[in-house]
């Protein structure tokens, strides 16, 4: 017998959950064959089998919790793969026989039955259907209101506790201004075919505001920060978190030292996190430190939010969707694509006036974007 075990967790993870199994007693599985999944507090993991063989029993089920290295179920590694096949061919026409077969217990009483009928000649008295005992009344639901209840995901609570956490233990305050992006959509149409063309990738708008943050944290050091008990950690480079939809929840990863990265880096990596987040690939290495977040509630359609800081981060990026709106440019008003950009702060760290003087600084090399090539 082989042992399926937990794989080992990363570092700081004590325990998971057995989210799925893909498999059943008595399957055959091959070398290699996912044959359960693992959720941690950020990502799902494969078990693949390690040697082929049948599946003989599941010691752990779908939503019991395990910690490393904790054997999951055993596989019969010296079953053989064609005997199963017959077997599971021989269960097939055994099913198929019973599903021919005439069923032959009813019929004497049926034939006694038919010939009672006949014999006699008195008319049948029709039975008086009694009335069915009335249910209580909330027995059952009324209309369209049923209500199901699901355990939440390791990956689901581990989101709400760290947003709990960041709501009540930060003095959290958000100021707003906002973009005119016609100069961003300008050079996105010159350039979009040429720079896809080069890279291999799309230009989109992440790389412009990735690119200005870098810029704007590089002159306010104290947003790139941290609070840790009653020090203030400053950090020499910027590693900025990517907030990234995916069917189990939020996740967060980062592009590692952004301020080296060039624009098709960004776009790269950022497609690539896209990917992975959908697929549950991505590493719980990737997705721990960051010293900043950018989130793009505009994607969705949200004209205007407050983001909630990614702990133990400072501060947070709010992008929102891109709509025309009337605005005056000297003295006229004329309709421009605008959008609203939130940043959420920790105050306790960061004071209003540097957390302004931050947003307009990416204001404006968003609205001059030459700013971001030349670094002024």
């Amino acid at each position: 017998m082989k042992e399926i075990k937990v794989p080992v967790l990363p570092e700081s993870i004590t325990e998971a959950t057995v989210a799925a199994w893909h498999k059943k007693p008595g399957d055959y599985v091959e070398l290699d064959d996912v044959i359960v999944e693992i959720e941690t507090d950020k990502v799902v993991l494969e078990v693949p089998a390690e040697e082929a063989g049948v599946l003989s029993e599941i010691t752990a089920e779908e939503g019991e919790t395990v910690s490393e290295q904790q054997v999951l179920g055993l596989i019969d590694d010296e079953a053989d793969s064609e005997d199963i096949q017959s077997k599971e061919s021989q269960d097939q026409s055994e099913e198929k026989v019973e599903e021919s077969s005439p069923i032959k217990s009813n019929e004497p009483e049926a034939i006694q039955e038919s010939t009672a009928k006949e014999q006699d000649n008195t008319p049948d008295t029709p039975e008086v259907a009694s009335e069915p005992t009335p249910e209580p009344s909330n027995s059952k639901p009324i209309g369209n209101r049923m209500e199901e209840r699901v355990p939440m995901t390791r990956i689901r609570k581990t989101i709400a506790n760290k947003l709990h956490s960041a709501t009540q233990n930060t003095a959290m305050l958000t100021t707003f201004n906002e973009v005119d992006m016609t100069e961003i959509l300008s050079m996105r149409a010159s350039y979009k075919e040429a720079f896809e063309k080069k890279y291999s990738v799309k230009l989109g708008f992440m790389s412009f505001f990735v690119k200005a943050a870098v810029e704007a944290l590089k002159k306010f050091p104290t947003v790139n920060a941290y609070i840790d008990g009653e020090d203030i950690v400053y950090h020499a480079y910027c590693d900025v978190s990517v907030a990234v939809s995916s069917d189990r929840g939020l996740v967060v990863p980062v592009l590692r030292d952004a301020h080296k990265m060039g624009m098709h880096d960004i776009e790269k990596g950022i497609v690539d996190f896209a990917v992975r987040a959908q697929d549950g690939t991505l590493g719980i290495e990737e997705m721990s430190g960051g010293t900043f977040t950018i989130s793009n509630g505009g994607v969705f359609g949200s004209l205007m939010s407050t983001p909630i800081l990614n702990s133990p981060q400072s501060a947070i990026l709010g992008m929102h969707k891109t709509q025309d709106r009337p605005v005056a440019v000297n003295e006229e008003v004329v309709i421009r694509p605008m959008m609203y950009l939130a940043l959420s702060y920790d105050h306790r760290i960061i004071d209003g006036k540097e957390a302004v003087q931050f947003l307009i600084s990416i204001k404006e090399a968003l609205e001059d974007p030459a700013r971001l090539l030349l670094k002024v």
